[in-house]
């Protein structure tokens, strides 16, 4: 699921650096008991801060945990704001509108009469992408109908259905199947048995039709997907509608057991996650999320094995490592690039800048890996991994510090291997592309300005709480007190006026007695 070309470049600045300049909204991690989070068309929402360098933690709000852009979702709360019942009752009428218009149950049904009808029966209305029975027709009669729909063509749904390309919710660029396949191997060589697709619906696919085809294949897999279209495709042990951004199953307890006894057959044993975010949305919530998915795993599992981790692999660019591993500590990333169908920039076969930044990032000993090496790849024995043709090994470095593909340059003044377009300024005292801004923003810490750790990370943040409050406190002492004052005035005035009135009333009756 990889974001557009035009975004490219700022995706990439905000997955090297994090919050730049001098502000920016942050996602704040719960860290005591578990304060109910309200609702929006797409599950919990989530609590987020905005914080500016040198300055006072903002006001807290709630927004939508799937959507950056309000015209998406539109909700918005701030965290410490009362609603009234006419207000709640209004958003949870909006929440029932948004949701999809079959419940699992009958998108399953719906299904089971589907397959039953003659060949010359099956129609898809391509407009409101869904498939058609009989009774169906009349209402989609003037609409864009594909009919014959075949089994073959039902076992691929992500070929009949539009993608979805907003890249911050959906961002449904799917594997091609140079890619599709190498997952669907590897993933048998290394003796899986069961594959949680978390957003991976091509992989999905693939993995069943393999399964139907060789009956000596014993993998199967479920979908978590956001893409409700799904559920018309997929029996409910198949299939769960599921938002990765906050561990939300829209059809309730009914498919967390599903995926829970997914997750902890055979006592967990021979089971991978694969995952394939939206590159726009942000590492923390999926990180939080995985670690439940990950709970989940553990509870199967018996106290011998509690010491060992759910396999993952997680697809996403190469420029958010420091992210990802920043929660996940045993994850490494592969030098495999991973391309996808509908996408203009991330083809196989592209050079230089051009080749696709997505990287398969996993906490498997990258030794056990194989990659194939008709594309490319090549065995590094000092380094024991697979890695990219131009990923030459540095002997300063001790490693094959490559992370686009390209060959890069050892710097003796950073001390570490960089892009082969980077030069050393020596105002900046680091290496950087030659047109950038040596006055430009600065990364680090909000509170403190040091540069190895973000401000939820600073140790002096639990000060900068206090201080905020302290001053909070003090601005809201400060407002009352000017509002009582302001009160008291057009009382007096009010007062005053009355009075004036009363006395030209009293003169007035007296002239005319």
């Amino acid at each position: 699921m990889a974001a557009p070309k035009d975004g490219l470049e700022a995706v990439e600045a905000e997955g090297s650096a994090g919050l730049r300049g001098t502000s920016g909204i942050e996602l704040v991690l719960p860290s005591g008991p578990a304060v109910p989070a309200p609702l929006c068309p797409h599950g919990p929402t989530l609590l987020f801060v905005k914080v500016t360098q040198g300055k006072e933690e903002a006001r807290r709000f709630y927004a939508c945990s799937a959507c950056r852009d309000r015209k998406d979702c539109n909700f918005f709360q701030w965290e410490d704001e009362k609603l009234s019942g006419a207000r709640l009752a209004a958003r949870e009428a909006h929440n029932r509108r948004c949701q999809p218009p079959l419940s699992r149950r009958q998108c399953v049904e719906r299904y089971l009469k589907f397959i039953e009808l003659p060949l010359t029966q099956r129609k898809f209305c391509q407009r409101c992408q869904q498939l058609l029975l009989p009774d169906d027709w009349g209402q989609h009669s003037e609409h864009q109908v594909l009919g014959d729909v075949s089994i073959t063509q039902l076992r691929k749904p992500s070929q009949l259905l539009y993608p979805l390309e907003n890249k911050k919710t959906y961002a449904q660029y799917l594997f091609a199947d140079r890619s599709c396949q190498f997952l669907v191997d590897l993933l048998s060589t290394l003796g899986f048995r069961r594959v949680l697709c978390v957003g991976t619906p091509r992989l999905h696919e693939l993995i069943r039709l393999t399964a139907s085809a060789d009956k000596n294949s014993n993998i199967k897999s479920l979908l978590l997907d956001i893409d409700f279209r799904y559920s018309q495709f997929y029996m409910e042990d198949s299939f769960c509608h599921y938002n990765m951004f906050n561990h939300h199953f829209f059809d309730g307890k009914t498919a967390l057991e599903v995926c829970r006894a997914f997750l902890q057959e055979d006592k967990g044993k021979g089971v991978i996650m694969v995952t394939d975010p939206p590159f726009g949305g942000l590492v923390e919530p999926l990180a939080v999320t995985f670690k439940k998915l990950i709970a989940m795993w553990k509870e199967g599992q018996s106290q011998d094995d509690s010491d060992k981790e759910l396999p993952i692999f997680w697809i996403f660019p190469y420029f958010f490592e420091s992210r990802i591993c920043q929660f996940f500590p045993s994850f490494r990333m592969l030098d495999y690039q991973v391309d996808y169908d509908n996408h203009a920039l991330y083809k196989h076969g592209k050079t230089g800048r051009k080749q696709s930044p997505v990287r398969i990032f996993t906490n498997i000993p990258l030794n056990k890996i194989i990659l194939p090496t008709e594309e490319g790849y090549r065995f590094c024995s000092l380094c024991q991994r697979y890695v990219s043709l131009e990923n030459q090994h540095c002997e300063h470095c001790n490693s094959c510090p490559s992370k686009d593909g390209r060959k890069w340059n050892h710097c003796f003044l950073c001390k570490k291997c960089v892009k082969p377009s980077w030069i050393h300024c020596s105002i900046c005292n680091h290496c950087a592309v030659p047109d950038h801004s040596c006055q430009g923003p600065k990364d680090g810490c909000f509170i403190c300005g040091e540069l190895d750790h973000k401000r939820s990370a600073c140790p002096n943040i639990a000060t900068s709480k206090r201080a905020n409050k302290a001053v909070r406190k003090q601005k809201q002492r400060k407002s009352n007190k000017m509002k009582m004052e302001t009160t008291k005035g057009q009382s007096m005035n009010h007062t005053s006026a009355t009075r004036r009135k009363k006395r030209r009333e009293r003169a007035h009756q007296y002239l005319c007695s």
